[in-house]
Parts: structure tokens; C-alpha cells; sequence
């Protein structure tokens, strides 16, 4: 069995839930679940295809609260199909008898399914293959090949494309309205093709499928019927099989959308492409010669078997939702991919996990996706103006027009009460996009780029952030106000009516970085450009003053010798972690106990941790220093080794966070956390969240604590930076990037050297800096240095 390949068995442990998550079939357009195509959703299957960016608006009343959302739509089903015997059942999953076989190529990206159907003493092998193809963002594929093993006789074959489904896949959500889609239309025609349009309620998508049923194998059907109704339909092929003789059905699926660029109607394109894509194998070799290209220039390598697996997963994944042809939609990154409707398909922050990757492999997918930001700065810019700020400010949870998604009130299913809903307040997004854009910069040195939007779209950030700064004259200090970290947990202060903290370390810390790196892209900008973005925006020079002023005087507040997580942290109780480790939904258990997590230093994820997440160590104490403080060697270590205890671990990403931040500090324990991101979906560690859709960031980042963490990988100023700190349960590991001037670099990391190469001979040198030594890599050749300072010699 190849690594890239993934085996299921009906009896195995992994529940249909979570294996229908994991062979989710996509390519950055679309995305469908590895639910069968005979199965509906029961409560156990859940069949439901997304495409990128397409959301719809519904209001619902639970409990007489009206509740507004808007959703990442589940669209009409493509993959229904399945037979009966002239005289028997259609079936229907799950049925499959012995138990079924599931594998899932990654490598090819493939889906394979394999098993017996016995009706009436019949018995059919029935093997399917799916593919949603990486070459035709538009196309699928399902193949069922049927196989009488002990009778001969009449069969009908039921392809269908069905509009009546619905947004039902998080059982929390169920009370509310998930049903986006109306009718548009319906038909087919006498060769097996049939369409269906329907339309989202609000948003007026237009979404439509066109079928082609054929058999591709064996003999052709007596009769050819297209049973219909307004939100469905079928094409009925009647097939006389022999015992032993195998007949092979090919569907063939176009999707396209009233949002498509390129095209007349939806439905002719639809039709049109059908009309000019080839059989099943003519596609599957431009599908996996897509998948090949990829995967070349993406792959990270490591010694050990099953962490190979679990990366290729990740990284597969990760390919899926954002793809080369994600870079030209107008889509951000959904946290939970296109792989199931938890957080309704919102875009938070999750960028900031993933780009980093991106960058150094597809920066044009990075690109894009920061583009999606960029559009929506006419909103944001609203938002800002509402609060009484100049520039920009991002919501927290943001869709399709980049209004605040977040909820003004929630359910705690614990306790049974509505509750206020204050994460909108976590303004810290707009600094993780400003990083974003800066990050990208550095790593493709693209001025374009920064002259086109980056600038644009970093200054009216920094511009917020500096407005919502206030001034104590007594301190002669900055402070912000009213804000929620990342932590998520602490939105108020104790007994306080008003929500929101004061002067959150991370968010000033990276105020003060973003408001500096503000200075420097108007350096790095062109004369005539940056007056010109100047004038546009209406950034004069007592805004410019005023970010060095409070970038060199922003509060960062302390306690026992370590950055505080917010003013006022120092007076919080402790928790009885003896009796809480584990529960990760603190906020909820103590609420439902009269209780309130704001009484106490208990995080549900990491805060402060983040800024030496985004920042190397040199970063922070230079922000720290710039900041007019004194900072003493150890005030790093002290502050990592604080707030690991203090943290519930809610959230997939924190295990990403603290992974990197402890493995100069403290190796075994960085490794554990490494293991829980890379394993979050493999093995649903969060106890039925993988169901309703993979961590994207989870496993973005994953795959970056590899190359940059472990690797001690930067790429800025051209120059390829490495500084590995190999963790001892790994012997070697190796990946590609694509920096400027180079399309290929390859690198490779041991305990005792780093390996670089120029496989192409064209283009220029590479310079590189290992462990402080450089040495310049000539096109078409390698170069290998030992490591002075083996990572397998440090504490």
C-alpha cells in the first residue's frame, strides 16, 4: 500500500462521520464529501458538496430568539446513484454485505469503494471510483462498475442530481433554517444527459449540475428514462447483465455558477463542457498529472511511515480547499475547509496559519487570497468609521461581502441559556492580515504585489489600530481598549457589565509591530506610488508621525517577571486544573455551573504564546525594546514556560502554537504538541468536530512547523535562512520551495548537515545561510554543509 493511500473497513474504528470528512474529494472550486452516492443524510451519512465563496443569508427563530446567518451553502447533490433488480429495492446504504473496502488515493486523488450487494440470493460486486478533478475545476467523475457473481437478469440503473437537500450537517445548527435552495429548472434529453438549476434564496446564486450516464463498459441499455420533479432528477438506464460479466456505468458531472467568470449562462457552460470533456480515462490522466505537479512542488518528506501519512492527509487537504484555481476566486480561507459546514464555512484568521506555506510553494493561491481581504475594504472601512476610526477594521468571522458574521448571542448547550456572543471583539484579525501581507512580501520580494493592494490594504489596518490606541498622559502610555485575545475565553473582567479587556499583550505587541512595518512599506514604496496611495486613502503626515509615536509607546503589561496576557491578569484566580484537565470547553462547563472562566487564569488557547509564534524571539524583544522596555534574557522562557499549564487546549491551533514555541525550550514537549495538530483529524482528537469539517489550520500549520520550526526556515531578503532544531524522534525530512528567482530549491535536513539543491541549471545562484555560515548554491548543483551545532546536541 503506497503512503499517499488511506484504507477504511465498514468495521473499522473510525466512525462514517469522520471517514466521510477525510475523503472529501476536491479541488479548490468545489468540494464534495465521501459520503456513498446511494446514501442520504440519516443521521449517519452525510452527502453534501460545497463551492468555494457561494454563502446565502437566513434568518431563523429558536426559542424566540431570531437568529441571522449566513452560510458556506450545501448545493444540490451530484453523486446519487444505484440500482435495483427488475423486480427488487432500490438500494439504499448502509446495506453493503460483507462489509465494505473504502481507499483513498492521494496521490492520485482518487476514491475507490469496493463491496457486495445480496438481494434475494443475488450477489453483485459492485467497485466504484470518484474523482473530482484537479485539471477541469468544473468536472467529476463517478464510475460504478456492476459484476453478477451468481445470477444474470434485468437491472436499472438510477444516476440522479438532487436539489432537495438542505445545510443539516452540525447537529447544533439544526434548529435553524438551512434550507437555501429554490428551484430553477430541470431536464434532460434522450442520450443520458440530464441538468437541474436552482437558485440560493438570498444571495441569487445561480447553481447548476449537467449529468452524463453512459456505459463505458459492456452492453448498452435497452431503455433510456428520465424520471423528474422540480428539484430532482434522474436518468433511468435499464441494463441486461450476465452472470460473472462486468458492466460499467460512467457519470460524468459539470458544475458551474452564476458566479463563473468566462461564460454565457451557467447551464450552457454546464452542457458545453460536458459536451467536450472525454471518457473517464481521458480525464483520470489529466486529473492525476494535476495531482503529480502538485504534490512535486508541495511535498514535505520525513523518515517515519506514519507521520508521512498523516502530512501527505494534511497536505492533500490543504490542496483541496485551496488550490492554483483558488487563485483567481474571490474566496477566503474557510477554517474548516470545503469539507462540512461548521462555523457555517466563515473565514476567521486561519490565513495566518496557512499562507506561510502557501507562500513559499503557490504564492499566487496566497495572493489571492489576500486579494479577498483587499475587496473587502469598502466595509471594513465602514466598520471603522461606525467605531470612530480612520482605515480599516476586519470582522472577526467574515463571508461573502465582509460584514461581521459573528454572532451577537450563542446557546450554551450545557445550561440551555442564550448568551451574550462577544467575539466580534477580537479586532486582533486585522493584525493577522496586516502580518499576512507583509510575510508575503518578504517572501517574494513582489514590489507588484505591495504597489498593487499589499500597501493598501496594511496601511488602513495600521491606520485603525493606531486610532483605537488612547493616550494616559499620567504614564504617557498607549492603550487599546475593550478588545478580546486570542484566547477566547476571557471577554470581560470580572463582575463587569462592559465586555472587553485592556491593553492585551498580544494585540498591542503586534500593534506595535504592524504600525512599524506600516513605516517601512511606505520606505519600500516608490515615490510616485506611495504619494499617489497617500492622497488616495488621505493618509497625511500627523498620521505618519503618529505611528512611530505609538509604536514606540504602547503599554505591555507584567506580572511574576512574564508577559501579562491583559491588564489585570495578575488578580485572576487560579484554576483547579486537577479537576478540569481535559475539558476543553471550560467557558461552557463553568457557566452551566453559576460559574464564569473570566474568574480565572485559564485559557482556551494561546495568547501571549502567539506573539513568539508570529515573531522570532530577536522579533518580540526588538518590538519590547522599541517599546522603551528592558528586556532581560530570560523573559522569553520564563513567559513560554508559564502559560502551557494554564490552557485547556480548546482549540486545534493551539497545539500548532505551543509546538513552535517550545522547540528551542523544550524538545519532547514541542514534539507531543506536533504530533496532536498533525493527528487532530486523523484521529478526530477533539471527540466529533472532524464530522462536520478538517482543521485547516491545524493542518496547514502542521506542515509549516516542519520546514519553518524544525527546520529553522526563513526566506526573507533573498536569502535562504536555515537553522534546524530536528526533533530526535525524526532522523531526516526534506522539502521543495519556490523562491524568488528560483522556481525549484530543494532542501534537505539531518542531525548532522543541511543539503541544498538547484536541480534546474538554468537561472542564478542561491545564497544560503546556515546556522550563520553562507555559502552560495551555483544552478544545476548542490551544496552540503555540516551543522556546527547539531540540533540532536541541544537541550
Amino acid at each position: 500500500m503506497s503512503r499517499r493511500t488511506l484504507v477504511y473497513e465498514a468495521t473499522g474504528p473510525t466512525p462514517i462521520g469522520v471517514r466521510e470528512t477525510l475523503c472529501t474529494l476536491g479541488n479548490g472550486y468545489f468540494a464534495t464529501r465521501g459520503a456513498p452516492p446511494e446514501a442520504r443524510a440519516d443521521g449517519v451519512h452525510y452527502p453534501g458538496t460545497y463551492v468555494a465563496g457561494c454563502y446565502d443569508r437566513l434568518a431563523s427563530l429558536v426559542e424566540g430568539h431570531r437568529v441571522e446567518n449566513e452560510d458556506l451553502v450545501n448545493v444540490p447533490d451530484w453523486t446519487p446513484l444505484t440500482f435495483r433488480h427488475e423486480d427488487g429495492h432500490w438500494f439504499e446504504a448502509p446495506a453493503p454485505d460483507p462489509p465494505e473496502r473504502v481507499e483513498l488515493d492521494m496521490g492520485d486523488g482518487v476514491l475507490t469503494r469496493t463491496f457486495h450487494v445480496v438481494d434475494e440470493g443475488r450477489r453483485t460486486r459492485v467497485t466504484q471510483r470518484r474523482l473530482v478533478s484537479m485539471d477541469d475545476p468544473h468536472l467529476a467523475v463517478l464510475e460504478t462498475a456492476l459484476t453478477p457473481e451468481n445470477w444474470s437478469g434485468t437491472v436499472i440503473v438510477r444516476s440522479a442530481l438532487d436539489g432537495g437537500v438542505a445545510n443539516a450537517g452540525v447537529p447544533r445548527y439544526r434548529d435553524l433554517n438551512g434550507r437555501h435552495l429554490r428551484p430553477a429548472g430541470v431536464g434532460a434529453d434522450t442520450s443520458g444527459v440530464a441538468w437541474l438549476r436552482s437558485r440560493t434564496l438570498t444571495s441569487g446564486v445561480e447553481i447548476v449540475l449537467a449529468s452524463r450516464t453512459r456505459i463505458a463498459s459492456g452492453p448498452g441499455p435497452s431503455s433510456v428514462r428520465s424520471p423528474m420533479r422540480e428539484d430532482h432528477v434522474a436518468t433511468d438506464l435499464t441494463l441486461e447483465l450476465g452472470r460473472g460479466e462486468r458492466s460499467v456505468v460512467e457519470k460524468t458531472v459539470a458544475l458551474y455558477t452564476s458566479r463563473d467568470r468566462a461564460i454565457g449562462d451557467a447551464l450552457g457552460a454546464a452542457r458545453d463542457a460536458l459536451d467536450a470533456c472525454g471518457g473517464l480515462d481521458e480525464l483520470l490522466s489529466r486529473h492525476t498529472r494535476a495531482w503529480h505537479r502538485l504534490w512535486d512542488a508541495c511535498a514535505v518528506r520525513v523518515a517515519v511511515e506514519e507521520e508521512q501519512r498523516l502530512l501527505d492527509l494534511c497536505l492533500f487537504h490543504l490542496l483541496q480547499t485551496l488550490s492554483p484555481h483558488t487563485a483567481d476566486l474571490d474566496v477566503g480561507v474557510p477554517a474548516r475547509g470545503l469539507h462540512g459546514e461548521a462555523y457555517r464555512g466563515h473565514v476567521f484568521w486561519d490565513e495566518l496559519f496557512v499562507l506561510p506555506f502557501l507562500d513559499a510553494r503557490l504564492p499566487e493561491v496566497s495572493r489571492g487570497l489576500l486579494r479577498y481581504r483587499w475587496r473587502r475594504l469598502p466595509r471594513a472601512r465602514s466598520a471603522a468609521r461606525t467605531a470612530g476610526l480612520r482605515g480599516a477594521l476586519f470582522p472577526w468571522q467574515s463571508a461573502s461581502d465582509g460584514r461581521e458574521e459573528s454572532q451577537s448571542t450563542h446557546l450554551n448547550p450545557r445550561s440551555g441559556e442564550w448568551l451574550p456572543d462577544h467575539s466580534h471583539l477580537q479586532r486582533h484579525v486585522g493584525l493577522a492580515i496586516a502580518h499576512n501581507v507583509w510575510r508575503h512580501y518578504r517572501t517574494t520580494r513582489d514590489l507588484a504585489f505591495l504597489c498593487d493592494f499589499g500597501a493598501e490594504l496594511l496601511l488602513e489596518i495600521a491606520r485603525a489600530f493606531s486610532d483605537m490606541a488612547v493616550h494616559d498622559r499620567a504614564s504617557d502610555r498607549y492603550g487599546i481598549h475593550g478588545v478580546m485575545g486570542p484566547d477566547e475565553y476571557h471577554d470581560a473582567y470580572p463582575g463587569e457589565d462592559s465586555p472587553g479587556l485592556d491593553d492585551n499583550a498580544y494585540t498591542n505587541v503586534m500593534t506595535a509591530w504592524v504600525l512599524a512595518r506600516a513605516l517601512d512599506v511606505l520606505r519600500a514604496l516608490p515615490g510616485p506610488r506611495r504619494r499617489g496611495l497617500q492622497e488616495a486613502i488621505g493618509l497625511g503626515s500627523d498620521e505618519i508621525e503618529r505611528f512611530e509615536t505609538v509604536s514606540r509607546k504602547l503599554r505591555v503589561p507584567f506580572h511574576e517577571g512574564v508577559i501579562s496576557q491583559f491588564a489585570g491578569y495578575e488578580r485572576l484566580a487560579e484554576l483547579d486544573w486537577e479537576t478540569r484537565r481535559g475539558a476543553r470547553r471550560l467557558d461552557r462547563i463553568l457557566q452551566a455551573e453559576g460559574d464564569s472562566v473570566n474568574r480565572y487564569k485559564a485559557a482556551k488557547q494561546a495568547d501571549v504564546l502567539m506573539l513568539f509564534f508570529l515573531l522570532s524571539p530577536e522579533e518580540v524583544a526588538d518590538v519590547l525594546r522599541r517599546l522603551g522596555l528592558t528586556v532581560d534574557p530570560d523573559l522569553v522562557p520564563r513567559t513560554v514556560e508559564y502559560y502551557p499549564a494554564r490552557t485547556a487546549h480548546g482549540s486545534t491551533l493551539s497545539a500548532v502554537v505551543h509546538a513552535r514555541v517550545l522547540a528551542r525550550i523544550d524538545r519532547k514537549a514541542s514534539w507531543e504538541f506536533f504530533r496532536e495538530a498533525l493527528k487532530a483529524d486523523a484521529e478526530d482528537v477533539q471527540g466529533g468536530t472532524t464530522a462536520e469539517g478538517i482543521h485547516l489550520g491545524a493542518m496547514a500549520g502542521s506542515l509549516d512547523l516542519l520546514t519553518r520550526c524544525y527546520g529553522g526556515l526563513s526566506t526573507y531578503d533573498d536569502v535562504l535562512s536555515l537553522d534546524p532544531v530536528l526533533p530526535e524522534e525524526q532522523s531526516a525530512f526534506s522539502y521543495d520551495l519556490r523562491l524568488p528567482g528560483h522556481w525549484k530549491v530543494c532542501v534537505e535536513v539531518t542531525h548532522d548537515h543541511v543539503r541544498v539543491t538547484l536541480p534546474h541549471a538554468e537561472g542564478a545562484a542561491l545564497r544560503a545561510r546556515i546556522q550563520g555560515s553562507e555559502i552560495e548554491v551555483p544552478p544545476g548543483s548542490s551544496r552540503t554543509l555540516p551543522l556546527r551545532d547539531p540540533p540532536s546536541s541541544r537541550s
